[in-house]
């Protein structure tokens, strides 16, 4: 019954392919058949039909070869599979590769990917969507083949709800047939569209189309009276030619209606006449040119509407000379005047026209990738795997929004980007979000055809370190553009504050000159970022207080002089003899230090093995800090008299306490399992453990331990980051 049913497709085959090529068809068949056995279609007809009949325009309308009809034929085996989640879609693939081959497995999931796109009609976002369909079609065959499948669709449209035929009537006129048409494939484009256009726009067609037929006796009346004398005059001559007359398509009238608003009357190029010339390709110029001038001696040319892409072909390789000339009585004609070999080429679709209509071709994308592939259909289109250097859309991909927008991103992007993308506030506030139904952080790098939604909160403000993590130029404006914002509104909030507290202070000096000697003090370039420092309680503003009533009353001299001979007397009296010369007269931590008063700073919270330093304090003895500290530089550049070289004792005993942060995944158990980490394996005290949600599906928080010396703190560190879901650990100052 199957070989009865489809006996013109393989008849077709017989006479056009191998034998190989037929029995690799003939098997494909069966395969499908055997599959697809209880799947039809909206009119009850086995969906197979609908396979069988794409091969066909693949191999005979396009002019593909064995493994694009095979893969046309299975196509919906697999889409059918991938589309209801089949457990069985892995061992079906291993199963057509293993038969058909690797080339027909990639071609049937390129297929069935672009299957899986939820198209919207938004005609803001086509050019997005269409570029997505190519992003899917990383081998040549599959936006060919998907094309071929399309046309089949529409030309079978009747059967189908209205709901879907209003569907895939504008996502054929807005995205298939706009596909064709930069591929050059004009025949399909132009079929497409006038499928299209009969389902959006009935009364439209239908009008256009019973006037197209209608004035179709007198337009082939005129046709034949306005080439006969070219006619003569050629045969004359002896050129060797035939003529023929082309009729714009439907849609194409009713698009140049719409746009001059003009009545079907008013569209006076509705044909055009071709005449093509047959003689080698030596005398092919000579020959077109003597053409060009028997027309133009007959009839009178419009110069303006002269296009001459014979003495220079269009980059395409599109070569023709078109001209425009008066019939008389206000009509005017569009002649074409080519060789077999240059209509040989623009009738296979080859002369894409929409190149030479001036489309701007911009970077390397998939519209690159198209014109690429159009160009090696212009030699053959059995081989186009082979012979294609294609990832194509290079650098895109493409994100959904949860209600079905499309966003076009870099690769690379993450969903900070994805955020900015949409809109400036969304990404501000963006707190994470969640990506195929998984919750994630902001930094999570997206994929082609992820579907992304945002996790906002109210409190949340552009970081600095969100320029670490963003790939859009977009985003990275948006975040450098808000951080100044911020930190400008910071320097206002400052400048306030200091203000006042000049005032409650009762201090004898202007904003101005405190800010002049604050500034210099703190070693910082500028007064705003003074401000901001106060703002943002970086700066402690008792502290501020205590240096301007030093500065206004001398104090601070003095303190100076002060300072450098107790740091000195501390040096001489911590001396150690028992430690080596070569070290240097440095201080050398331990449980006591000759009774000299010293603290382990709380900024840092120095353990033994850190690099360290002493810092003499005015009333308070020595203070210990790690040479990392975030106070270190400022110490060092403002008060190197008060900074004392410092060391561990390597035999020294002691227990420090010691911070990480802890940054996973928000599962059950974890907490059990870090403290089992802590106390059981390593058996180190915990003095404090603190976790919360941070609301995208992870936790974060830190964890106190007491610990020997940094070692233990390495080991731990490691220990914790093979804890399974751990993402993050390392140690904070405190």
């Amino acid at each position: 019954m199957t070989a009865e049913r489809y006996q013109t497709f393989m008849d077709y085959i017989r006479d056009n392919f191998s034998t190989t090529t037929q029995q690799a068809v003939d098997r494909a068949i069966a395969f499908a058949s055997e599959h697809l056995a209880d799947n039809v279609r909206y009119d009850g007809t086995p969906l197979l039909d609908h396979s069988i009949a794409v091969a066909m325009i693949t191999v005979a309308e396009i002019g593909l070869g064995r493994n694009s009809a095979v893969a046309a034929i299975l196509h919906d085996v697999v889409r059918i599979a991938d589309k209801n989640n089949d457990p069985n879609l892995v061992p079906l693939i291993e199963e057509i590769r293993e038969i058909f081959g690797e080339q027909v497995v990639g071609i049937t999931m390129g297929l069935a990917n672009i299957s899986s796109i939820k198209l919207k009609a938004s005609k803001e976002q086509a050019s997005n969507f269409r570029d997505m369909i190519v992003s899917y079609s990383q081998d040549p065959r599959v936006i060919l083949i998907k094309l071929a499948d399309r046309l089949e669709v529409m030309r079978n449209l009747g059967s189908f709800p209205a709901d879907k035929r209003r569907k895939k009537s504008w996502e054929s006129m807005n995205l298939y047939a706009q596909i064709a048409h930069k591929l050059g494939l004009y025949n399909i484009k132009s079929e497409l569209e006038d499928i299209a256009l009969s389902y959006l726009e009935p009364e439209d067609f239908n009008s256009i189309k019973t006037k197209l037929e209608q004035t179709e006796s007198e337009r082939q009346t005129f046709i034949a009276r306005f080439i006969e004398p070219i006619a003569a005059r050629l045969d004359a001559q002896g050129i060797k030619y035939h003529i023929k007359s082309r009729t714009k398509s439907i849609f194409s009238i009713w698009t140049k209606m719409r746009k001059q608003r003009v009545p079907f009357e008013g569209v006076y190029d509705i044909f055009a006449i071709r005449i093509i010339v047959d003689c080698p390709r030596e005398a092919e110029k000579k020959q077109c040119w003597t053409v060009y001038s028997v027309v133009s001696d007959i009839y009178t040319p419009n110069t303006e509407r002269m296009r001459d892409w014979i003495t220079i072909p269009k980059s395409n390789g599109y070569e023709s000379l078109h001209t425009t000339v008066s019939a008389g009585g206000g009509r005017w004609v569009e002649i074409q005047i080519r060789t077999e070999r240059m209509n040989d080429v623009a009738e296979r679709g080859i002369a894409a026209h929409w190149r030479y209509k001036g489309v701007n071709q911009g970077a390397r994308t998939s519209e690159e990738w198209l014109t690429h592939l159009r160009e090696l259909m212009e030699d053959t289109t059995h081989s186009l795997a082979q012979r294609f250097d294609a990832k194509p859309s290079s650098g895109e991909i493409f994100v959904f929004t949860p209600n079905g927008d499309i966003r076009k991103l870099p690769e690379g992007a993450t969903l900070l980007d994805f955020a900015f993308d949409i809109h400036t506030g969304l990404g501000a506030t963006c707190s994470g979000g969640r990506v195929n139904g998984r919750a994630v952080p902001i930094r999570e790098v997206l994929h082609n055809g992820d579907i992304a939604e945002i996790f906002t909160q109210k409190n949340q403000t552009p970081k600095v370190d969100w320029l670490n993590f963003v790939a859009t130029p977009r985003a990275r404006n948006k975040i450098k553009s808000l951080l100044r914002e911020e930190q400008a509104k910071n320097a206002r909030r400052g400048r306030e504050e200091m203000e006042r507290k000049l005032k409650n202070w009762k201090i004898p000096i202007s904003i101005d000159e405190a800010v002049a000697y604050l500034v210099k003090y703190y070693k910082m370039r500028t007064g705003t970022l003074l401000y901001e420092s106060v703002a943002t309680q970086r700066t402690d503003i008792a502290e501020l207080k205590e240096v301007l009533l030093r500065h206004i009353s001398g104090e601070a001299a003095e303190e100076r002089r002060t300072a450098v001979a107790e740091a000195e007397r501390l040096r001489k009296a911590t001396a150690v003899k028992d430690e080596p010369v070569s070290r240097g007269d440095a201080l050398v931590i331990d449980e006591k230090i000759h009774n000299i008063d010293y603290k382990l700073a709380k900024c840092c919270n120095p353990i033994k093995g850190d690099d360290i330093f002493g810092f003499v304090t005015i009333n308070s003895g020595i203070t210990i800090h790690r040479c990392d500290c975030p106070n270190a530089r400022r110490m060092r550049e403002m008060y190197p008299y008060r900074v004392m070289e410092a060391r561990w004792r390597s035999n020294a005993d002691g227990s420090f306490r010691a911070t990480i942060s802890v940054v996973a995944q928000d599962s059950a158990g974890l907490a059990n399992k870090i403290t089992e980490v802590i106390s059981r394996d390593l058996k180190l005290n915990i003095r404090t453990i603190s976790f919360s949600s941070r609301g995208d599906g992870s936790v974060a928080g830190t964890v106190s331990v007491e610990v020997p010396s940094t070692g233990t703190v390495d080991t731990l560190i490691h220990s914790l980051l093979r804890i399974k879901g751990i993402q993050r650990a390392y140690r904070v100052n405190n």
